[in-house]
């Protein structure tokens, strides 16, 4: 009896935890279907404010700010990061605990802390402000994240096997390409997918090393917020929830057949 009562408690408290969760993300696509411009009341099906969106140059050149920014930092810091990771893991030398123990900072400082310590440095060099240190900026923080999923991968990983393919005349990277590389895949993939999931919801670094012509599409929101959300925005949300979905779903059937 104690078993089945603790059983349904859990499941009861599990689908509150999902309520809270999702129930937000469901009501907002339901108002991208909203008449009325106010997110307040239901006033009837339109699909007009995704016409309305895809006439909205500066929502869309946000978007592709966005999303070139998020291409870009999340391919160069999953390479950097799967390279950092594999060679921490493989190799030891003084002062590696000091250099793992760094690898942390950018995770828990304050994303405040690291968006000033970004612009001064940028300042410093002279460097204007723009998609290249946006992208800069999102590519320094991203790389601890690829870098900590990657190395838990590899916590796991059987090093006889890399031995025994060099053993039998494969090189190095032959050892990589043909072993290591698809034991720790599921780790790059988990790792690139959190670094274009942190650039493209940032904020607050953004805020500080974005220039004026390189408005992201969080910065366009939050510059909304004081006035309104359209439900151009809703529209938006949407489609970049499908798109992101979609991707998860990919990556997840390619780490199932990677392990298959």
């Amino acid at each position: 009896m104690n078993s089945a009562v603790f059983r349904w408690t859990s499941m009861v408290y599990s689908f509150l935890i999902y309520l809270f969760l999702y129930v937000p993300i469901l009501i907002l696509i339901v108002f991208s279907f909203n008449d009325s411009k106010l997110n307040a009341v239901w006033t009837g099906f339109t699909l007009k404010w995704y016409g309305k969106l895809l006439q909205n140059q500066g929502v869309l050149e946000a978007t592709k700010n966005s999303l070139y920014v998020a291409f870009f930092s999340t391919v160069i810091s999953t390479m950097i990061g799967t390279l950092a990771a594999v060679g921490m893991y493989r190799y030891s030398f003084k002062g590696k605990s000091v250099l793992d123990g760094l690898l942390y900072i950018p995770v828990v400082i304050p994303e405040i802390v690291l968006g000033v310590a970004l612009l001064a440095f940028f300042v410093m060099i002279k460097m204007p402000l723009g998609l290249l240190t946006l992208v800069l900026a999102h590519i320094t923080f991203s790389i601890p994240f690829v870098v900590v999923v990657v190395k838990a991968r590899l916590e796991g990983f059987d090093r006889s096997l890399e031995e025994a393919a060099m053993d039998l005349g494969a090189n190095q990277l032959q050892t990589f390409l043909k072993i290591t590389f698809p034991v720790i895949f599921p780790g790059i993939l988990a790792g690139a997918l959190m670094a274009l999931t942190l650039s493209l919801d940032d904020v607050i670094i953004s805020f500080f090393v974005a220039g004026p012509s390189s408005t992201t599409l969080p910065l366009k929101v939050f510059s909304m917020v004081k006035f309104g959300v359209s439900p151009e925005i809703n529209a938006l949300s949407t489609i970049l929830l499908l798109f992101v979905i979609t991707i998860a779903v990919t990556a997840e059937k390619l780490r199932i057949k990677q392990e298959k």
